[in-house]
């Protein structure tokens, strides 16, 4: 990940073009009035010795006529006097209210403020937007900006767990109601790639995927949700990812109960796919990384050897007594790899061995 300061720096840019891109029709036209004016002036206006002003002056004119005091004296010229006429309500309902905004906006910033997120939001395209701060929703950030995307978080509380965490990892936070017609637009939700529905409410978040879906019909929806025969209705009706968290911790809980070498465990279709690491013993050394997979389908993901880890070690690896390997397998092959080793299965938990913590929110999201 890039330096805060940096990523800090590139924001603030981003900040001033989308400002800039905001306020072009403000800036245009007060280009115009203070070119267009003087260059009038200069043109039109004639002294009563019949001498034409420099720019200079014109402009030094102009500027005050913006607060009701010309410098120049009357001249019978209709055309300037309703210049003269038509510049001080202008310029104050032009210039007054253009930096009057301008500058709100640009200090808003430090208070993370909706008009600050709605801005910087403008600048992202094919960004991730994750509604709910809470530990679910912080994790997922974390993987996603790990994986190098942007994201744009949304949160109902100002006082969730994770906010102030957010807001020094510089990570873009609306407070709002997500039930309120502005807060998803104010995320740019229809340049967005995908939303992430990680609230403790399956009602809202259901809410919050028919929305974004009304704004992006092409969005990629992702919902957590708690009830089970629920996930399973929303997953085929609106062609949405629903997760549901015991059908995601019901296996890990399962297999950690039954064997402390397994880490991880999800499904894949209707096989029950699992992570373990195995110490190389008896059976397992003098075979290579490719033998392991032939014989017992078992993809080795790791290797430590000596304090160091290997990722994804190659097929012609041998493998030598002592070495630990990650691997992934349906949870058959790594019955029958288990038993190719001779280890039993371990009828109790010994004092030796880590005890597992498994937690919905503790699995990534790819």
């Amino acid at each position: 990940m890039k330096k805060p300061s940096r990523r800090h720096f590139r924001a603030n840019l981003r900040y001033l073009r989308a400002l800039t891109r905001r306020f072009r029709t403000t800036l245009t036209l007060s280009a115009v009035l203070f070119l267009g004016g003087p260059l009038f002036f200069h043109w039109r206006f004639r002294s009563p010795e019949g001498q034409r002003i420099d720019f200079g002056e014109a402009l030094h004119h102009t500027y005050f006529l913006l607060y009701g005091q010309p410098s120049l004296p009357y001249v019978d010229d209709w055309l300037v006097e309703v210049l003269n006429l038509v510049i001080p309500p202008t310029g104050i309902a032009l210039v007054a209210d253009g930096v009057v905004r301008f500058a709100y906006l640009f200090f808003a910033r430090h208070k993370n403020d909706k008009e600050w997120i709605e801005v910087v939001s403008e600048t992202m395209k094919g960004h991730v937007v994750v509604c709910g701060a809470g530990r679910v929703g912080y994790r997922v950030v974390t993987q996603l900006r790990e994986m190098g995307r942007e994201v744009v978080v949304v949160e109902k509380r100002e006082d969730a767990a994770f906010v102030s965490a957010l807001r020094d990892e510089l990570v873009p936070l609306l407070i709002d109601d997500t039930r309120s017609p502005l807060c998803l637009p104010r995320t740019n939700v229809k340049d967005a790639s995908a939303i992430v529905c990680a609230t403790d409410d399956d009602l809202a978040n259901l809410n919050i995927a028919l929305d974004a879906r009304k704004l992006n019909p092409n969005i990629r929806v992702v919902i957590r949700l708690f009830d089970d025969d629920l996930s399973g209705k929303v997953r085929e009706t609106f062609k949405a990812e629903a997760l549901s968290s015991s059908s995601l911790a019901a296996p890990a809980m399962a297999l950690a109960a039954m064997d402390p070498r397994i880490i991880h465990s999800f499904h894949l279709s209707k096989h029950l796919m699992v992570v373990s690491l195995f110490e190389a013993r008896l059976g397992l050394p003098s075979l290579t990384i490719s033998e392991v997979r032939d014989r017992f389908g078992c993809l080795t993901l790791s290797l430590q050897r000596g304090g160091e880890e290997k990722l994804h070690p190659p097929g012609d690896e041998v493998i030598r007594s002592g070495d630990v390997l990650s691997l992934q397998a349906s949870y058959p092959e790594y019955r029958r790899l288990r038993a190719f080793t001779h280890e039993a299965e371990p009828p109790l938990w010994s004092h030796h061995d880590p005890v597992p913590v498994v937690t919905p929110s503790a699995r990534k999201v790819g």
